[in-house]
């Protein structure tokens, strides 16, 4: 065993050595859908390139390679581009300063979209860094208030804690997020607009965020841009939420959305060869999610709660994407079309929602009061259909008679008006009096459930 130990030792440096070598520059081989093929360039992947096209250098990001063959993602359309044409290894892409990126709107390359003064380049480079080990994060025990009622009172959310927010189309996750936005403690907001449409990056800013810009930044990859500049942007948002928590601060970074990244990605896997899976999903798009999700979270230092939006396509629960991102994240709020049809907003589907550490941030009672509320809730739609043909026979079951009487209240609870906060302690005090009283339903020795 020493002999091999010693051996390795001495080809250590060479090996080393070997690996580093770099040669600065290439030529382009091929284009062909999105992905470039370069020879004689050698670099590692994730670095940044410029391409010699006709309209000047543009930029690119090494993404893969295969034998002598480095392969790039451009970052802006290749108009111009030729065989041939020579790609230039650059310096690493820096992030903005933190400090300067608060009350601004930046694009993915930390450039100004607001019309406002250039940002500072941060002294760190984008590059990942270490992954936190899972020992020496801190317990989620404190709650944040992110002036929700129902998500205060029954899905309270600590510090720390990552939770998806799964919606379909048009049922107002932006006029969620922008209340997360307005009326959270946390100290910083960090809010990444990822392949949406840019028509709703101004109207996200200027009509759900508002004058609350003023503690908040914004990093905007809109879909038209390219997919490599599109999880750019992501990680952006995540690398500035990260220099916030470094300096003891409690941040609320909102991701809008998961779904675009996995689809960036599966853009960038399809294009490299990689097999299609479910939906086609690339095997490097599930392993995106996880890695970009493990950044937020609490540490010594501070803490990033993050809320990250996941498309549902057609509503389904079931999509790959919603699926693994439930099996990643620490909680999960849906949003109903038929309660947004029914004019309930938030439109929470507080039946299907779930925090996975409300439990270590509330008391007994709290906790208690949370349970009763979604079995109300969810005994009230399990036999809605009978109640509204008039079906159903008050006096037959306690606990639907009290789920009927109750629901019109809990509706009420449900619904908030867009620009009105209910604190934490508000919204618990409400819940406890909607209840008044009663308890959980208990099932008695003959399986019926009791109030």
């Amino acid at each position: 065993m020493r002999p091999a130990i010693a051996e390795l030792g001495r080809r250590a440096p060479q090996h080393f050595v070997r690996v580093r070598e770099q040669r600065r520059s290439g030529y382009v081989t091929a284009c062909v859908g999105l992905g470039i093929e370069v020879h004689g360039l050698k670099a590692g992947v994730g670095r940044f390139v410029e391409v010699m096209t006709e309209r000047g250098p543009a930029p690119a990001q090494i993404v893969g390679f295969r034998g002598d063959a480095t392969f790039l993602m451009p970052l802006d359309v290749l108009d111009g581009l030729e065989v041939g044409a020579e790609v230039r290894l650059t310096d690493s892409v820096r992030t903005v300063a933190p400090e300067d990126a608060i009350g601004r709107v930046i694009n993915a390359r930390g450039e100004p979209m607001d019309g406002g003064p250039a940002l500072r380049p941060s002294d760190t480079t984008a590059r990942t860094p270490a992954a936190i080990n899972p020992l020496a994060r801190p317990p989620i025990d404190t709650p944040l208030d992110v002036g929700v009622r129902v998500i205060n009172a029954l899905l309270t959310i600590g510090r720390g804690q990552r939770v998806g927010l799964f919606a379909g189309s048009g049922v107002g996750k932006s006029v969620l997020l922008g209340m997360l936005a307005r009326f959270t403690s946390a100290d910083v907001v960090v809010v990444g607009l990822i392949g949406e449409r840019g028509r709703e990056v101004q109207e996200f800013v200027v009509d759900n965020i508002g004058d609350s810009l003023s503690h908040c930044a914004v990093v905007a990859s809109p879909a038209d841009d390219s997919p490599a500049l599109r999880l750019r942007g992501a990680w952006l948002a995540t690398e500035l939420a990260e220099s916030y928590r470094s300096q003891g601060k409690n941040v609320l970074l909102l991701m809008d959305s998961l779904t675009r990244c996995a689809q960036a990605q599966r853009e960038i896997g399809l294009a490299l060869g990689e097999p299609g899976t479910t939906k086609g999903y690339p095997p490097s798009a599930f392993a995106l999610l996880p890695r970009l999700v493990e950044r937020a979270g609490a540490t010594v230092d501070g803490s990033i709660t993050a809320f990250y939006t996941v498309l549902m396509e057609e509503d389904d629960l079931q999509d790959p994407v919603v699926d693994s991102a439930r099996s990643i994240l620490d909680g999960h709020i849906v949003l109903d079309r038929a309660l947004a049809d029914a004019g309930v907003y938030p439109a929470i589907q507080v039946s299907s929602s779930v925090s996975r550490v409300m439990n270590r941030l509330c008391s007994d009672t709290e906790a208690e009061d949370a349970r009763e509320f979604k079995a109300l809730w969810s005994r009230f739609r399990e036999q809605q259909d009978l109640i509204n043909v008039g079906a159903y026979q008050a006096g037959s079951d306690a606990v639907l008679d009290r789920a009927v009487k109750l629901h019109a209240a809990q509706e009420t609870f449900v619904k908030q008006e867009e620009f009105r906060s209910v604190s934490l302690g508000e919204a618990r005090a409400a819940l406890r009096s909607l209840l008044g009283p009663g308890s959980v339903p208990q099932k008695t020795a003959d399986g019926q459930e009791t109030l």
